[in-house]
């Protein structure tokens, strides 16, 4: 019953910046920790970020430490990713993703959004 939607993906040179969105709807939303997880082709889905459901705890995966913020606003029922310092190899599908329990590991998240697009690229 919890639906997902991402936005913000694109096309961005090395070193620059993007904010993803993802909004949440269908579900109690501050009950919910929310993660991203990305998926290059022929790779499989890596955790990037995970915020607990009062904003209060986050992790991020070690390739994005010092260059990626996870951050979340429970009015706004919207789950932010602000990538800066981006790389070519940060290039992947972003997928936004829900769980009712603070996880590390992909396998616990039932609810997953489409997928957007980033491209780092010169």
């Amino acid at each position: 019953q919890v639906q997902l939607v991402e936005s913000g993906g694109g096309l961005v040179q090395p070193g620059g910046s993007l904010r993803l969105s993802c909004a949440a709807s269908g579900g109690t939303f501050n009950n919910y920790a929310m993660a991203w997880f990305r998926q290059a082709p022929g790779k499989e889905r890596e955790l990037v970020a995970v915020v607990s459901g009062s904003g209060g705890i986050t992790s991020l995966g070690d390739s994005v430490k010092g260059r990626f913020a996870i951050s979340r606003d429970n009015a706004k029922s919207t789950v932010y990713l602000q990538m800066n310092t981006l790389k070519p190899e940060d290039t992947a599908v972003y997928y936004c993703a829900a769980s009712t329990y603070y996880s590390l590991q992909r396998l616990q998240y039932p609810y997953w959004g489409q997928g957007t697009q980033v491209t780092v690229s010169s």
